[in-house]
C-alpha cells in the first residue's frame, strides 16, 4: 500500500476454524473482519486476528464506530490495521491516529501530541516509531460530509487508506443503490483522483460489478475488497440450483437475498 500497489483481500464472515485454511488458498493480500456490522465477540475476533496473521494474511478490521477505544481493541486482538466507519471530520481521524499510529500512549500526554503542542522526547519517538511501524489506518468515506472535508481528512499525517462505503455513500448522495448512477461515479472518482495525489490507498467493499471495479482500478484505486464469503455462497449456490431447477423442469422459488454491508 505504502509504496502504490495494488492490494486483494474480501470479507470474511465464517467464524469456523476450518475457515482459514481454505481462504489462504486464495492467495489473498488481507482478510476484512467486519465488527461493525456482523456479530462478533473480542475473543472471536482475536483468535481470527492471530490466525490470519499467522497464515500470513493481513487482518483488517473494521471497528463499530469511529472511537479510538475501538480501535485500541482491535490493535490489542491482532488486527493489523482498522478501518473506522462512517469518519466526516478531521477531528475523528486524529483520534483514531493517536489510538493507531502513537500506541501506547493515551490521555493529556497523547491529546497533546496530536495537537501539535508537544513532541515525543527523542526515546519515545524513536519507540513508537518502531512500535507502530506496520500499523495501518484507514477510513470509511460514505457521505456527502466526508467527500466535503476529503482535502482535510487526507491532510492528516498517518493515514494510510480511504475505503468507499458504496451504499451509505449513495444513500448520503441522494441515489439510494444506483452504483452507476452519475453522481455516485463521480464521487468515486474524486475520492480515488484525491486519495491518490495525496499519497493515500484509494479502496472500496465492493460486490456489484466487476467491469467496473476494473475501470476504478485504472484510475488509480489500489485496495479491492472483493464480495465475502456469504455473497459468493449465496451466488455460487443460486446459480448451481437454479441450473438444476431448471433442467428438471422445477419452479425456482423467489428470495430476499439483498446484501447490503
Amino acid at each position: 500500500m505504502k509504496a502504490g500497489a495494488r492490494v486483494y483481500g474480501t470479507l470474511i464472515i465464517s467464524t469456523s476454524p476450518r475457515w482459514p485454511a481454505e481462504v489462504k488458498k486464495l492467495g489473498l493480500d488481507f482478510v476484512f473482519l467486519d465488527t461493525e456490522h456482523m456479530s462478533m465477540d473480542r475473543d472471536q475476533l482475536s483468535w481470527m486476528c492471530r490466525t490470519y496473521s499467522a497464515l500470513g494474511i493481513a487482518p483488517i478490521v473494521r471497528i463499530p464506530y469511529p472511537d479510538p477505544h475501538q480501535a485500541s481493541i482491535a490493535m490489542d486482538a491482532g488486527a493489523a490495521g482498522i478501518v473506522a466507519p462512517y469518519v466526516e471530520t478531521v477531528e475523528q481521524v486524529q483520534a483514531l491516529r493517536g489510538a493507531v499510529k502513537l500506541r501506547p500512549l493515551k490521555g493529556q500526554k497523547l491529546q497533546r501530541i496530536i495537537e501539535g503542542v508537544e513532541a515525543p522526547e527523542p526515546l519515545l519517538g524513536e519507540y513508537l516509531q518502531d512500535f507502530n511501524r506496520d500499523n495501518i489506518l484507514i477510513v470509511n468515506i460514505e457521505s456527502r460530509p466526508a467527500l466535503d472535508a476529503l482535502d482535510d481528512i487526507l491532510a492528516v499525517p498517518g493515514l494510510d487508506g480511504v475505503l468507499i462505503g458504496p451504499h451509505d455513500l449513495s444513500c448520503s448522495l441522494g441515489v439510494p443503490e444506483q452504483y452507476r448512477h452519475p453522481l455516485f461515479a463521480e464521487a468515486i472518482e474524486t475520492i480515488i483522483r484525491k486519495a491518490r495525489a495525496a499519497g493515500v490507498t484509494a479502496g472500496i467493499h465492493y460486490f456489484f460489478g466487476v467491469d467496473q471495479e476494473i475501470e476504478w482500478g485504472k484510475l488509480g484505486m489500489n485496495m479491492f475488497i472483493q464480495a465475502s464469503d456469504m455473497t459468493a455462497f449465496v451466488e455460487q449456490t443460486n446459480r448451481e440450483l437454479g441450473e438444476i431447477k431448471q433442467a428438471l423442469g422445477d419452479t425456482a422459488k423467489s428470495g430476499q437475498n439483498r446484501i447490503h454491508i
